[in-house]
C-alpha cells in the first residue's frame, strides 16, 4: 500500500475515513482543530446504508449498543393534528435491507468511531492541529497549519465540514449558500415530552414553511427536539443560544398540539441552514475531499452523516482496489460518489420545499399521494438510498 495518509478534521467523516484506510493497511494522521475530539449537536436519524458503513468500519457493535430503533417513520400535519402517514421499519423493512432504522446521539455515534481510531494501531490522532492549505508535488503533500507548522505525507483527504479550508483551495468557491431556513435544537428528559406524544417514532410535523422533529435518544432517556422554519435569514449561524420566545415567533400558526413541543424545552440553541451547490470535482492530485467538505446537504434526508460515512468505505474501498495507488483510486472513488452524494444534496432541498414545508393545495397534493402509498411502495421508493452497498 501506502504511506501515511493525512485526513483533515476529526468528525464523523475524517473518523470514519481513518478506519476504512486503517482496515486496508494504511497508516493514517487525522488531524482535528479543536483541543479536543469531540461533537456537537444531538440526535441523528441512520438508515441501512449506516449500519453497512459501521459493520465495514468495525464499529458495529458499538453504534448498535448506543442506537435506539424507532417502528416507524410518522408524519404529521402540523395544521390539522393528524397523521398523514406512517413508514414503517419494522421486520418487514429490516429484512428488506437487511438492517435496522435507527436514532442516536451524535456524541456517542462520535464516541464509537474516536474510540476505533484510538484503539487502532495504524491510526495517530492529533488535536489543535487547525489545517490551511496544501501544497504538493508527484509524490507527496504538504500540509500548511494555522501555527506555521506543516506536515508531509502521500495523500490529503479534507474532511473539515462545510467550511473547509481544503475545499477553499481546491474549489474556490466561497461561502456556502444560505437557505433562509433557521432551525432550533433541544434535548428534554422523556418525563418532560407530553405522554401522548412519547412515540417510538422518528416524527414529522409538516407545516407551511416550518417543521418539527422529535424522537427519543439515549435509551429513551431524552427525546431530541428540532423545529425549523423559513426565517429568511441571511447570515450563518451556528450553535447560538436563543430564548424560547425567538423559537415560538415561527410556529404561532399550527395547531396547539406540536406547539405544546417548543414550551417543553428550555436550552434552545440555533443553527441558519446551509448548503452548497454539487461540485464536479472534488479531486486535486493527491487531495480528495469528503462529507460536508465535498456535498455539504441540507438536513430534509436526514443524511448527511450516512453520506460521509458511505464516502469513507468507498474511498477504502477504491485505495485496495488500486493497490494504493493514490492518483488512480481518488480518481475511482470520486466517480462513485459524485452523482449519488449530488442527488441526495438535491433530493434534500426538494423534500424541504414539497413534503417538510409546503401550504394550501400543495400540501394537500404531498398528503393524497403519501396516504395513496403502501409500506411495500414507501420501501420500494427508498431502494436507491438505503440498499447501497460498500463496493457500489
Amino acid at each position: 500500500m501506502t504511506d501515511s495518509i493525512i485526513v483533515a478534521g476529526g468528525g464523523i467523516g475524517g473518523l470514519s475515513t481513518a478506519l476504512g484506510l486503517a482496515g486496508k493497511g494504511v497508516r493514517v494522521e487525522v488531524l482535528e482543530q479543536a483541543s479536543a475530539f469531540g461533537e456537537i449537536g444531538a440526535g441523528i436519524q441512520l438508515g441501512p446504508n449506516a449500519f453497512r458503513c459501521f459493520d465495514y468500519l468495525g464499529v458495529g457493535e458499538a453504534a448498535r449498543a448506543t442506537a435506539v430503533y424507532v417502528d416507524g417513520l410518522v408524519l404529521m400535519d402540523s395544521m390539522t393534528d393528524r397523521e398523514i402517514c406512517t413508514i414503517p421499519v419494522d421486520k418487514p423493512f429490516r429484512d428488506r435491507f437487511s438492517n435496522p432504522y435507527a436514532v442516536v446521539h451524535r456524541a456517542d455515534l462520535h464516541r464509537a468511531l474516536h474510540q476505533g481510531c484510538i484503539d487502532h494501531p495504524l491510526i495517530s490522532l492529533h488535536t489543535d492541529h487547525r489545517v490551511t492549505g496544501y501544497t504538493q508535488d508527484t509524490g507527496s503533500v504538504t500540509v500548511l497549519l494555522a501555527d506555521g507548522a506543516s506536515m508531509s505525507g502521500s495523500a490529503l483527504v479534507g474532511a473539515d465540514g462545510l467550511r473547509s479550508a481544503i475545499r477553499a483551495q481546491l474549489v474556490g468557491d466561497g461561502e456556502p449558500r444560505v437557505s433562509g431556513h433557521t432551525t432550533y435544537r433541544s434535548v428534554i428528559p422523556t418525563e418532560m415530552m407530553p405522554e401522548e406524544l412519547r412515540w417510538n417514532a422518528a416524527t414529522l410535523w409538516a407545516g407551511p414553511k416550518c417543521h418539527i422533529v422529535h424522537y427519543p435518544l439515549s435509551g429513551w432517556k431524552v427525546f431530541n427536539l428540532v423545529v425549523t422554519y423559513h426565517s429568511d435569514a441571511d447570515e450563518p449561524v451556528a450553535g447560538m443560544p436563543v430564548p424560547r420566545e425567538l423559537v415560538r415567533d415561527g410556529f404561532s400558526h399550527i395547531a396547539e398540539r406540536p406547539r405544546r413541543i417548543i414550551e417543553c424545552a428550555n436550552d434552545w440553541r440555533m443553527w441558519v441552514l446551509c448548503d452548497r451547490d454539487p461540485q464536479e470535482t472534488w479531486i486535486d492530485g493527491r487531495v480528495a475531499l469528503l462529507g460536508d467538505a465535498a456535498h455539504p446537504m441540507l438536513q430534509y434526508m436526514a443524511q448527511g452523516a450516512c453520506m460521509a460515512m458511505e464516502d469513507a468505505v468507498t474511498l477504502a474501498e477504491s485505495m485496495a482496489a488500486h493497490s494504493g495507488a493514490i492518483d488512480a483510486a481518488f480518481a475511482d472513488y470520486h466517480a462513485r460518489r459524485m452523482v449519488r452524494t449530488a442527488r441526495v444534496q438535491m433530493s434534500s432541498r426538494a423534500m424541504g420545499d414539497h413534503v417538510y414545508h409546503p401550504a394550501g393545495p400543495e400540501a394537500a397534493v404531498r398528503n393524497a399521494v403519501f396516504q395513496a402509498k403502501s409500506p411495500t411502495q414507501f420501501h420500494d421508493s427508498l431502494e436507491w438510498l438505503y440498499g447501497w452497498q460498500p463496493g457500489n
